[in-house]
């Protein structure tokens, strides 16, 4: 899907660049009659992640270097937009989508990755997320004495604050778990006083930019890609090393403990041999996790 979505993405754009560019004229009474718009519209792309699971070969590479586009899934969103002159707007934007990554990926590089494929974690969860956004369009910031020279395509910059709910979840026994209630890597014991429980609902820091091409005078369609940075490293439930697992049950509720032991250390699933020390690397706590989206746009104005 997600090479679908890329592919039918750089498409539309080379159609509304040629379009742009064969008829420069476009009328945009709006733009005259009203200096101020509002655009209602809806999006449907695909979202994915960076986070300490899967990967390429090797040790590990930075930012999409390490990107595994497979683990794209769809996402969509309604927002609402103002505008002042086309140049400027304050949006704002409901998403939902699912992101997800695992170790497995790694499996035909796995001589090349230095035991994360044999770290053997993954992980789901769904995401919800409100922003509110600032757009800057630099082509309108010109002066244009005509409405008929009004540009039809506009690429533009995007960024502001989101607030986003999450639930990082495996699959244990071909039923999805929760991993937050477990505290996998110690959050909370005070064994380990440098590591807190991670809260499931988070703002975080959107920026991104885009094309809108306007269809007609109160249409428009814009492709938009939008990163967003966290202030977590647990959006996988993975950060820093293992603990030792007899603190699951001084911490944890019975029922918990055996589904943290099972499941905050699985390298014996595929290596029933392999005895893991306390202190061993489980994640890469200098770097937080993020997420990202591709999306097309249709909105109307008025």
């Amino acid at each position: 899907m997600s090479k679908f979505l890329a592919a039918a993405g750089i498409l539309m754009l080379c159609v509304c660049s040629t379009t742009a560019m064969a008829q420069p004229d476009f009328s945009e009474d709006l733009y005259y009659t009203n200096p101020v718009t509002f655009e209602i519209g809806t999006s449907l792309g695909a979202m994915n992640c960076l986070t300490d699971l899967g990967g390429k070969k090797g040790i590990g590479k930075n930012f999409i270097g390490d990107l595994n586009l497979q683990n794209s899934q769809l996402c969509g969103s309604i927002y609402g937009t103002t505008f002042y002159k086309n140049a400027v707007g304050l949006r704002t934007e409901f998403t939902w989508g699912v992101v997800k990554a695992s170790d497995n990926v790694l499996n035909s590089v796995k001589e090349s990755t230095l035991g994360r494929y044999d770290r053997n974690l993954n992980f789901r969860s769904t995401i919800f997320e409100m922003m509110v956004a600032g757009e800057i369009h630099p082509l309108y910031f010109k002066h244009y004495p005509e409405k008929h020279h009004l540009p039809r395509l506009s690429p533009y910059i995007m960024g502001g604050i989101g607030f986003f709910v999450f639930n990082p979840r495996t699959k244990m026994d071909g039923v999805w778990t929760d991993l937050q209630p477990l505290h996998t890597e110690g959050q909370g014991f005070a064994e380990y006083p440098d590591r807190k429980p991670y809260k499931l609902k988070q703002f975080n820091f959107p920026a991104g930019g885009g094309f809108r091409y306007k269809l007609a005078p109160n249409v428009n369609f814009s492709a938009e890609c939008v990163y967003r940075f966290l202030n977590t490293d647990y959006l996988d439930d993975v950060s820093t090393t293992y603990i030792d697992k007899s603190l699951f049950q001084k911490y944890l509720e019975p029922a918990f403990v055996n589904q943290a032991e099972r499941l905050y250390d699985r390298q014996k699933e595929i290596n029933p041999n392999h005895t893991t020390v306390v202190g061993d690397i489980r994640g890469n706590p200098r770097k937080n996790d993020s997420y990202f989206s591709f999306n097309f746009k249709v909105g109307i104005v008025f």
